[in-house]
């Protein structure tokens, strides 16, 4: 197999007419890679994504071919999947505001175009969930984008279907997770075009590095909320005082990386109902 593409998670074989996604445990933040893997991450995402495609299917196809036909050292992390053309476009459905949104609505009031009420605070409930594209940045960080600009790059009908297809994806899982105790507050999905022309869901689909996730007994808008995502990871990075957010990475400390898999492991388990093995 021809290594063709190596992301900051994931790296993408060639392998006859399939590709064969692997996702790692490396971890990145603000864009970096950090020298330091979270055991056993690749395998959650890989899994829990997989688990979602399995009850979202009739709501959009999925790129999964095979969870099972892939070499033998990758099984547990790797996907057999379709080729696509993807959609040089991030889809974020956020139904609570943090993160990168909070910032665009305090400097703006808006996200992506979107207006949302004044006085809104960190972790705020939004009135309904949103659609916030950004652009799908190779070099730099990616930037917020209208409706109107995907809608001007893509078309408007295929922009129409998939807000449509984003939000239901979002509100069906924040449902889901609700039962089990967990918020949903914002997740990334990614699309792209089969050879005849379908849509069709890629990459990743809520999981703890797409998502954020919080515990909703926990939840006090106003504050950070207790994160079982990445974010955990983000918030450590911030304390380190001597790095400035460019490669290389600050090595994580052993307790950072027990307390990060913890968390995707809970995640994992409360969503799934399943035990991790």
């Amino acid at each position: 197999m021809e290594l063709i593409h190596s992301g900051k998670v994931r790296d993408v074989y060639s392998d006859g007419d399939d590709l064969i996604l692997v996702a790692s445990d490396r971890v990145s933040v603000y864009d970096v890679v950090l020298p330091t893997p979270i055991p056993d991450k690749g395998k959650i995402l890989t899994q829990l994504s997989l688990w979602w495609f399995e009850r979202l299917a009739d709501v959009v196809p999925n790129h999964v071919v095979s969870a099972t036909d892939v070499p033998p050292e990758w099984v547990g992390r790797a996907i057999r999947c379709r080729r696509l053309e993807m959609i040089p476009v991030e889809f974020i459905a956020r139904g609570y505001l943090t993160g990168l949104g909070l910032r665009e609505y305090e400097k703006h009031g808006a996200i992506s175009g979107v207006p949302l009420p004044s006085g809104l605070m960190e972790a705020s409930r939004l009135p309904e969930p949103i659609l916030t594209p950004t652009t799908k940045e190779t070099e730099g960080h990616d930037e917020f984008v209208t409706f109107d600009d995907i809608a001007a790059e893509i078309g408007s009908a295929t922009a129409e279907r998939l807000r449509r297809v984003t939000l239901e994806i979002y509100e069906r899982g924040a449902a889901l997770a609700a039962e089990r105790g967990i918020i949903i507050a914002d997740t990334k999905l990614e699309f792209g075009r089969s050879p005849e022309g379908t849509l069709v869901l890629a990459d990743e689909v809520l999981t703890s590095d797409s998502s954020r996730f919080w515990l909703a007994d926990e939840w006090r808008p106003g504050r950070p909320q207790h994160a079982l995502d990445k974010q955990f990871v983000r918030d450590w990075s911030a304390t380190v005082t001597d790095w400035d957010r460019t490669p290389p990475g600050p090595p994580i400390p052993d307790d950072v990386v027990e307390a990060t898999r913890r968390r995707y492991i809970d995640v994992y388990e409360r969503i799934t109902g399943n035990t991790w093995e």
